[in-house]
């Protein structure tokens, strides 16, 4: 398999994966077919528009191949139809947004460093593009999205990019190499969600030390 092929076929499993997460989510909330299959569709290929626009690859894949909207609808009407039969319907959506989140950080990280952006804006790339199908999913669902909550969620991301641009670098980046970029992804957003890793977040009460103006006392 050759880099264009593997590149190829890690971006269609990436946009099957997050229409799958988008697609599960929609079920949890009772959505319609039409609805299940808009969020997976917007969920897949939100991310990969954004970065084909800013690496001016105009139209964006997802508008210019088949394959990718035909890969987001198909997983997502799959995930309609099957999901009685996935247990535990949260672990799945957080199992495969991990695995999209590793897929797109690694081809997009590629396709950026392909189009000689920096390798510091090829990062911020690969993981805007990683964080950008779960974000738009979870604004469409009326959810405060994954990426501003407590979850190791957009640093996963970025630490996979960075192996990417380090790997890509040193001349090291191979199919067997970026797949354990992609796992790396995939591991540690795993591990913070079973072992409750999280960001730092304001002490509650911080806001109270430096109060305002006192308000005026009532009228008689």
């Amino acid at each position: 398999m050759d880099s264009s092929t593997a590149l190829l076929v890690g971006d269609l499993a990436g946009v099957a994966v997050f229409a799958a997460s988008g697609g599960s989510a929609a079920v949890g909330k009772r959505l319609d077919l039409f609805g299940v299959v808009f969020v997976g569709f917007v969920a897949a290929l939100g991310g990969g528009i954004l970065r084909d626009l800013v690496i001016n690859q105009v139209p964006p894949l997802a508008f210019a191949d088949w394959r990718y909207p035909a890969t987001a609808v198909t997983a997502s009407l799959a995930v309609f139809w099957l999901h009685p039969h996935l247990d535990r319907l949260r672990r799945t959506v957080l199992s495969l947004d991990a695995a999209g989140l590793g897929l797109f950080t690694v081809t997009s990280t590629l396709k950026a460093l392909d189009a000689d952006v920096p390798p510091v804006g090829a990062c911020l790339l690969g993981m805007l593009t990683g964080i950008g199908g779960g974000l738009v999913r979870d604004l469409l669902l009326n959810e405060i999205p994954v990426v501003l909550r407590r979850e190791i969620y957009a640093v996963a991301s970025l630490l996979g990019a960075i192996a990417v641009a380090l790997l890509v670098g040193t001349g090291h980046a191979n199919v067997a190499t970026l797949t354990g970029a992609a796992l790396l992804v995939f591991v540690v957003r795993i591990t913070a969600l079973y072992r409750h890793w999280s960001a730092p977040r304001p002490r509650p009460g911080a806001g109270a030390t430096h109060p305002g103006p006192h308000p005026p006392p009532p009228t008689p």
